[in-house]
């Protein structure tokens, strides 16, 4: 039988300043550990330590734009783009442009202990 989640749980982001992580599935809201998804709501200017999960991540933006940087570059996902970042890839999210809205997809699912950040 389908399950119908009802609302997110809010969680708290990496970055400054402050962006809204409402998680849908994954540990929190679900306690799924095989797949989280979320919707993430990034203010201008927002950025992220570098970091190297241990999980695959794709990031579907919906509006604005998402930059990635990576050891190639950076890479600018916009509105109805998606990047799929594998795991062990070290990236860096940002949003320096202006607001973005987008959906995280990572698997296995997203927890602290498997982002490892650098600094």
């Amino acid at each position: 039988m389908p399950t119908l989640i009802t609302s997110p749980t809010r969680v708290h982001a990496a970055g400054e300043p402050p962006k809204d992580i409402a998680e849908f599935v994954g540990r929190v809201n679900t306690g799924t550990d095989d797949v989280s998804i979320a919707i993430m709501s990034s203010p201008p200017g927002w950025g992220e330590p570098a970091q190297t999960p241990v999980f695959e991540e794709w990031t579907l933006v919906l509006e604005g734009a998402v930059h990635v940087e990576h050891k190639g570059g950076v890479m600018i996902a916009r509105e109805g783009q998606c990047v799929h970042a594998a795991a062990g890839e070290t990236v860096r999210y940002s949003t320096p442009d202006g607001p973005a809205r987008y959906v995280s997809i990572c698997k296995p699912a997203f927890s602290p202990v498997r982002v490892h950040r650098h600094g």
